[in-house]
C-alpha cells in the first residue's frame, strides 16, 4: 500500500468561518488534476452542513487551469438551509483568481419510492485483471525519479480497467470504457469520507473515454483536453472499501467538445452513483501551435 494518503489530501485546513485551505499533488498532468478540486471543494461543503446531512449532488465548473505545485483556497457560501435540504456554493481560489465554482446539494437521509432501470454489465472481477498502475510501471520501466513520483499519487485509488487500452498505441474503438476502483486505504464508516474520495475519482478516465472513436491518446501532443463542467449525483450509500464499477460512454462530440456520462455499481448491481462532463476536445495543427 503506498504511503501516499488521499484522505489527508482531503482533509482541509480551517482558516476562517467558511474559508479552507487544501494542498495539491502534481499528478503529472499538464494542469491541476479536476478530481482534486472536485473532492477537496466537496469537502469544503460538507464541513458546513449540519450533522446528518449527506449530499446528494454537485454541479460544477472549472473556469481556469489550476497549478499543481500551490495550495487551494475554498470559500464556502451558505445558500439555503431547509428542513430536509441545504444548498453551499464554493468557490477555488489560487492566486486571487476563481479557478473553479461549485454548487452541492444536501439532504437529510429519508425514504421514498423507488427504482433502478438500469443495469450493470456483464464484466470479468477485478481480482482477475491487473491494476492500471502496475501497467504503467511497466510501460515507463526506465522512467525518472520525477515521473515515479508523481505515479506514486495515483496509488490511493486501485483502478483496474476492463479494456486493456495502451496509451501509447491508441486503437481506434467504440467509446464505452469499464473501470472497476476502490480506496487503497481504509476508509471509516462515515459516508462523507467515501463521497469525496468517489468525488475525485470520478474525473479518472471519464474525459479521455470521448477520444477513443478516433484512435487518439491524451498523450498525444497535438491534443488539448480541459474539463468545462462535471455533474455528479449520489443516490445511495456506499463503501469504497469495496470494488465498485465506473462505466463510461461518450454519447455526443462535436464543436470542439466531448460529451461523457457514467454510472458507478457496487457488487451487487446496484446504482449508487451517476456523473456527466463535458470538456475542450480540440485537436491542433502545427499552424495552431504558431
Amino acid at each position: 500500500m503506498s504511503d501516499v494518503k488521499l484522505n489527508a489530501l482531503l482533509s482541509l485546513e480551517k482558516l476562517e468561518v467558511g474559508l479552507y485551505r487544501g494542498h495539491s499533488w502534481d499528478l503529472g498532468f499538464r494542469a491541476l488534476f479536476g478530481g482534486q478540486v472536485l473532492g477537496q471543494a466537496l469537502a469544503a461543503a460538507q464541513k458546513t452542513v449540519a450533522d446528518g446531512q449527506v449530499a446528494h449532488s454537485l454541479h460544477s465548473y472549472f473556469l481556469l487551469p489550476g497549478d499543481a505545485t500551490k495550495d487551494v483556497i475554498y470559500d464556502v457560501e451558505s445558500i439555503r438551509d431547509g428542513r430536509s435540504f441545504c444548498t453551499r456554493r464554493v468557490k477555488a481560489i489560487q492566486n486571487g483568481r476563481t479557478i473553479f465554482f461549485m454548487t452541492a446539494s444536501f439532504q437529510f437521509p429519508e425514504t421514498g419510492l423507488e427504482h433502478q432501470f438500469t443495469q450493470m454489465p456483464d464484466v470479468p472481477a477485478p481480482e482477475t485483471l491487473e491494476s492500471e498502475i502496475e501497467s504503467y510501471k511497466k510501460l515507463f520501466a526506465n522512467m525518472p525519479a520525477s515521473m515515479q513520483e508523481k505515479l506514486s499519487y495515483h496509488e490511493p485509488i486501485d483502478m483496474r480497467s476492463v479494456q486493456a487500452i495502451n496509451p501509447q498505441a491508441p486503437q481506434t474503438r467504440d467509446p464505452i470504457r469499464y473501470v472497476w476502483m476502490r480506496a487503497t486505504e481504509l476508509l471509516s464508516d462515515d459516508i462523507a469520507e467515501h463521497q469525496r474520495m468517489l468525488a475525485y475519482a470520478s474525473d479518472y478516465y471519464f474525459l479521455v473515454t470521448a477520444l477513443q472513436p478516433h484512435g487518439l491518446s491524451i498523450m498525444d501532443k497535438d491534443i488539448r483536453m480541459a474539463t468545462i463542467d462535471h455533474a455528479m449525483w449520489f443516490h445511495r450509500e456506499f463503501d469504497f472499501n469495496q470494488w465498485i464499477l465506473y462505466c463510461m460512454d461518450s454519447p455526443f462530440a462535436g464543436n470542439a467538445r466531448g460529451l461523457v456520462k457514467g454510472q458507478f455499481f457496487d457488487m451487487q448491481g446496484n446504482l449508487i452513483a451517476s456523473a456527466m462532463q463535458e470538456g475542450l476536445m480540440r485537436k491542433v495543427t502545427a499552424s495552431d501551435s504558431n
